[in-house]
């Protein structure tokens, strides 16, 4: 039977059930799938040890047969296990698997074997035995293993690669199918994405070699060669994905946006802070953007607590503030004399879309333009009639005639503001804040709200033929407002993208992932503020760190404490999380802590309603305590909150304690963040030491790539990309390169119909990808 990349795995070998559900389980379905399952390390065995060289306490790796293997019970505990022999030619040692009696019936008798683990001593026989050792079947036993008698068999090389398994398919099934595999023929038949200047330039191996290389290396240059080259290739796709969405996004003509320097100027001295640099500079940015005549595609990534809201108030006031224009025919644009820009402002969650909107009023006050809400509890309108200075409810019809009237510059709301009953006259700019948190479907159809009143409007005044019927013929023709498409594809200004993250993100990730966007960092604190003291607390330290808390709630400061639960765990359930929960912590607290102190729950599971009232009582004062989940992760701003207490740090990814430590970096009093860890683990520890001394978020994501890697950074593996690429992203050269290579290439082939086969590899990567 011919096999292609394409062939299911099930039709080429005879796969048992529990295989079957291993391979699934490791996302392998076609032979591409298993051809592409890399190793995660390579074994070297100049490192393996001989059997008579082996001393008690020892951590070794052994080569040899196994032998004798059985599985049976403990005479007195009845554990059961699977014991055997493992013979290298120099000696024989004793191995012992509890509970794991299927090793017995997994391994064959006189499979060549190795053998990892720690070396063990019995008392009453001196006996050396490995105790529940790593057991890998492998091919073939090493050139030269214990000069043993198995030599005339074994391989020429040292290394053996060392796959990602499950129960039922390991390292040695992996590597002896995909061997299998290369001697049919494929390798021959694969068409290289890469072009070959590329390959040449980066000294690159070929897609055959590179396959070869990875699988069964003659030496650690060669495997490291070859993932060098996947790792780039995939980076390059991904680029070349994002590069090409950006030139096409910027195929669109945009609204000119520029302001009157002196009336922004005269904002931005209105804010009650002084801006820093690095938010100055991030608005010059911006309106150089807005003065092109191309659509912006723009990512502002700041540190928790460094101005970004107040940037983007500020690009929405140069855009408030300008008169639509109208693209003629020839490509100009004719500024209107009436009317106004409109911005749509998307926040993930309702207490930070409602705590925007407040800010927003804030800043916008002066000038008593229009500024809504939307979200799925209901819709808010500013200024109000009745009091000018602050908002009123309103009912969603109302304020959504508004909107598509061109008569509401500013809507601020959920994932309320995608739904298709929400139309803008002159949508000119959107932000998407905490934008990690939205899919690429959902920005895309904030994006287009721009085409659905002119296709709408088109559609209903489209001259129709005495039947009924709009003409067949129609080259181009004119939206309602002035701005022309040809052959029915719209050319109305497409909106400016702002969006923003205060989620720490390595650069080379940023750079790969959010490829289509020009990178902005805020990497200045405001004047002022100052560095938040975080300590590490260990129970024993508990009453202490109370007794420093008590001295800032006499001050009158406020505070957050943060359980990994909403309620108690159930103790009829084994796998349940044992953690502190909002609600029994908040009734501790009360009754044996802080007596005379006002508490106050926030967890998920509360009625939007019940979430703002909450809110609104901890802003004004009268709670003073806030026992809360991690919902008040992003955005939420109570200035004169100075203390957090995160119980279980060590539950917390760092990217999210670093969010969470930053709800009280808002103000110019000194903050506080206490970690209550409850293990004293060295990885934990690490971690902690990390956060504790880390002098911002970026340098903290920095370190938890290089710590963790790539595939353990919060988030990472939900965008698609593979562990080969994720490790690469520790190379910011090989980044960088592949990035620099995407864009020429996209700027002298923007379609790649030269290189319809990269073409095709970029299609099915991007299909591959979910920027959720």
């Amino acid at each position: 039977m011919p096999v292609n990349l394409n062939t299911l795995v099930a039709d080429r070998f005879r796969l048992t059930p529990p295989t079957r559900d291993a391979l699934r389980k490791l996302g392998i379905t076609t032979i591409k799938d298993l051809i592409y399952h890399f190793p995660v390390r390579y074994g070297d065995t100049v490192e393996a040890r001989n059997i008579d060289s082996l001393q008690k306490g020892d951590a070794a790796v052994i080569f040899g047969k196994i032998s004798g293997l059985k599985a049976s019970k403990g005479f007195k505990t009845k554990i059961t296990m699977a014991d055997g022999y493992i013979e290298d030619g120099t000696s024989r040692i004793h191995c012992v698997w509890f509970n794991q009696p299927y090793i017995a019936k997994m391994t064959p008798e006189g499979a060549s074997v190795r053998i990892e683990g720690k070396v063990s001593e019995r008392r009453n026989s001196g006996e050396l035995y490995f105790s529940n050792p790593k057991l890998e079947v492998v091919n073939q036993l090493p050139a030269g293993s214990a000069d043993s008698l198995f030599n005339e068999d074994s391989e020429v090389h040292n290394l053996y690669p060392v796959y990602p398994e499950s129960r039922g398919v390991s390292s040695a099934w992996l590597y002896h199918n995909i061997q299998k595999i290369f001697k049919s023929g494929i390798l021959d038949e694969l068409e290289d994405p890469l072009p070959g200047h590329i390959l040449v330039k980066y000294h690159l191996p070929n897609i055959r070699t590179a396959l070869i290389w990875i699988h069964a290396p003659l030496k650690k240059d060669d495997a490291e060669a070859a993932r060098k080259r996947f790792a780039f290739e995939e980076i390059f796709l991904i680029q070349l994905a994002r590069q090409k969405a950006r030139a096409k996004y910027r195929e669109n003509p945009a609204f000119m946006i520029e302001p009157a320097q002196k009336f922004l100027d005269e904002f931005i001295r209105r804010f009650p802070f002084q801006m820093t640099s690095a938010q100055t500079r991030s608005i010059q940015a911006i309106l150089g953007d807005f003065g092109k005549g191309k659509a912006m595609t723009r990512l502002l990534e700041g540190d928790v607590g460094s101005g970004k809201t107040a940037v983007a108030a500020a690009a929405a006031f140069a855009t408030v503030t300008t008169k639509p224009s109208i693209m003629k025919p020839d490509g100009t644009h004719v500024q209107q004399k009436f009317g106004n820009l409109q911005v749509a402002y998307m926040c993930p969650t309702e207490i930070l879309a409602t705590q925007q909107y407040e800010s927003f009023i804030q800043y916008f006050s002066y000038l008593g333009i229009r500024i809504g809400l939307i979200t799925s509890s209901g819709c808010r309108i500013f200024p109000s009639k009745v009091n000018p200075k602050s908002w009123t409810d309103i009912a969603r019809t109302q304020l959504l005639s508004w909107v598509e009237n061109g008569e509401v510059p500013i809507l601020i709301g959920t994932h309320s503001l995608i739904q298709k009953s929400v139309k803008f006259k002159h949508l000119a700019f959107v932000i998407i804040d905490e934008q990690h948190r939205f899919g690429t479907g959902q920005r895309a159809k904030l994006l287009k709200k721009h085409l659905e009143p002119e296709l709408s409007k088109l559609h209903s005044e489209e001259p129709n033929d005495n039947h009924g019927n709009a003409p067949k013929e129609q080259s181009s023709r004119r939206a309602p407002s002035g701005n022309v498409l040809h052959n029915g594809v719209s050319r109305a200004p497409v909106p400016h993208l702002l969006s923003m993250t205060a989620t720490p993100i390595p650069r080379t990730l940023a750079l790969t992932i959010y490829g289509d966007l020009d990178l902005t960092l805020l990497d200045e604190s405001p004047a002022g503020r100052k560095p938040i003291i975080t300590e590490i607390v260990y129970p024993s330290k508990r009453d202490e760190v109370y007794e420093k808390i008590q001295q800032e709630l006499t001050a009158g400061r406020q505070m957050y404490v943060i359980c990994p639960r909403i309620d108690e765990p159930d103790p009829e359930k084994e796998a349940a999380i044992i953690a502190k929960s909002v609600k029994e912590e908040a009734k501790r607290l009360k009754k044996d802590v802080f007596p005379e102190y006002e508490i106050g729950v926030l967890h998920s599971k509360m009625k939007p309603k019940e979430k703002d009232d909450i809110m609104i009582e901890f802003k004004e004062g009268r709670i003073n305590i806030l026992c809360s989940t991690s919902v008040v992760e992003v955005g939420v701003n109570v200035p004169n909150a100075t203390v957090i207490i995160i119980e279980g740090a060590e539950r917390f990814g760092l990217s999210q304690l670093h969010q969470l430590r930053g709800r009280v970096m808002r103000s110019s009093h000194q903050a506080y963040c206490y970690c209550f860890s409850e293990t004293t683990s060295e990885k934990s520890a690490e971690r902690m030491k990390a956060l504790k001394t880390a002098k911002n978020g970026f340098e903290l994501a920095e370190f938890d790539l290089a710590q963790r890697g790539a595939g353990e950074l919060s988030g990472a593996r939900q965008w698609g990309v593979s562990d080969v690429a994720m490790d690469a992203l520790q190379n910011l050269k090989l980044v960088e390169a592949a990035r620099n290579e995407a864009i020429r290439l996209i700027s002298n082939d923007a379609e790649l119909g030269a290189h319809l086969g990269l073409l095709r590899a970029v299609q099915e990567k991007d299909s591959e990808m979910h920027f959720e």
